[in-house]
């Protein structure tokens, strides 16, 4: 297993409580009435939290399928709250201050980090060592008080997806230096075929070009740097990650703030587009197309930095400290971090993910899970994904429409970068 580099002290430097916006927030109200008190067991509900949409697809269906296993393994009662993805995300500050479910989907990193020192999520080290999970999920659990507060579930690594069958049928393969990449992308272009999907009306999934851009032309350490705000946003270094970008614009969708992510990926399974910069989630959104997908890794842009950095999120679970069931949801969450748990998901709906615990069965993975594996272990640099490697307010209120502002007007590389560098001095000092 590559060590999870991502989790570094430096991130949770001028951490703070996030202020995202509240609009939605009744929506993540928990559901039912009291959830009983109490380890689980006969007569215990606990209450879940997803950042999943009932009905919404093989994400919600993993979930539920997960606490479904539960229930039956431990005849505990799980009341699930199910919520949109970006819904849950925009309101979460409101709804774990209010009147929050027990256990909650979330993710490592420094937004993990900044909720165990708001104190807005529960200790869980009484709930260390879990059995399958090694040192460096445990370190990815941990936050600035050396305590875990988080137990993982799954990864996945963020790389350049594409259907088999288009490239085959059209001689081409997967490139694996910069110039070969260009020549793909015309090539693509010359044959009508838009050669990158791409949306960003939901807000983050541009961040992933992002950070992927400056891994290439800055290195690791610079990126990670630049996320915890001890590098300059106005810097040279920077401008030359947006200068690239704004190059390669014209091999992407045209108007992608119109564009959600899972319609980016409707291009793809369709054949619209060639490829797609995305995390292995990208199967749920393009129907039966899912078994003819492939991926490679964003090619080398200086070979002095290489391309073995990547962006590998890990996903899993948190109690949430107003939780009224403690108990009951510590004994939860860390069940949701078993290879029993990793089997139910993964049995309970395509999973396009890696389980953290390797005590889970890769017997039903498929190619694009071992491949996955082998991409993440043979990495050297795992980052946790822009929104997870930063200041979450920082990530939202500023770089949300910095970003944005940027695919609208990318010529005014110079003007946008000073204005994310001055929001930057005031969030990291």
């Amino acid at each position: 297993m590559v060590t999870m580099a991502a989790t570094r002290r430096s991130v949770l430097r001028g951490a703070a409580l996030s202020g995202l916006a509240v609009g939605s927030a009744s929506l993540l109200a928990a559901c039912g009435g009291d959830s009983g008190g109490g380890a689980s067991g006969s007569g215990t509900t606990v209450k879940f939290g997803m950042n999943e949409a009932e009905g919404s697809g093989p994400a919600y269906d993993r979930l539920k399928a997960m606490a479904a296993a539960y229930t039956k393994e431990t005849d505990t009662k799980v009341d699930m709250n199910a919520i949109d993805h970006n819904t849950f995300q925009e309101n979460i500050n409101t709804y774990l201050q209010g009147a929050p479910d027990d256990v909650f989907t979330w993710f490592a990193g420094f937004r993990m980090a900044q909720f165990a020192e708001a104190g807005l999520i529960t200790d869980l080290s009484d709930q260390w060592p879990i059995d399958g999970m090694d040192d460096s999920f445990k370190q990815a659990a941990t936050a600035g008080d050396d305590k875990q507060y988080f137990v993982p579930a799954s990864y996945y690594p963020w790389a350049l997806f594409y259907r088999k069958s288009v490239f085959e049928k059209n001689g081409w393969e997967a490139p694996t230096t910069e110039d070969d990449f260009m020549a793909l992308m015309e090539d693509m272009q010359g044959k009508g075929i838009t050669p990158i999907a791409f949306g960003d009306k939901d807000g983050w999934p541009a961040m992933g070009t992002f950070d992927i851009l400056n891994m290439r032309l800055n290195g690791f350490d610079f990126h990670m740097s630049l996320m915890a705000g001890e590098e300059k946003w106005d810097g040279d270094e920077v401008k030359l990650v947006f200068d690239r970008w704004a190059k390669l614009l014209p091999f992407h969708q045209e108007d992608p703030l119109g564009r959600t992510w899972q319609e980016a990926a409707t291009s793809m399974g369709k054949g619209e587009s060639g490829m797609y910069l995305l995390g292995t989630f990208v199967i749920d959104a393009v129907g039966d197309a899912a078994e003819d997908l492939d991926f490679f890794t964003f090619p080398e842009l200086d070979s002095s930095i290489g391309a073995d950095a990547l962006d590998a999120p890990i996903d899993g679970f948190c109690v949430a400290a107003a939780g009224k069931n403690q108990e009951a949801g510590k004994a939860m969450a860390k069940w949701l971090g078993s290879a029993a748990a990793a089997d139910a998901a993964n049995n309970g709906a395509d999973a396009p993910m890696i389980a953290a615990n390797t005590g889970a069965s890769t017997s039903t993975y498929s190619d694009l899970q071992k491949k996955s594996v082998e991409v993440v272990s043979a990495a050297s640099n795992i980052a946790q994904f822009m929104d997870r490697d930063t200041n979450a307010d920082f990530a939202s209120t500023v770089m949300i429409p910095s970003i944005q502002e940027f695919l609208k007007n990318p010529s005014d590389i110079d003007g946008i970068t000073a204005s994310i560098q001055e929001q930057a001095a005031s969030i990291f000092g």
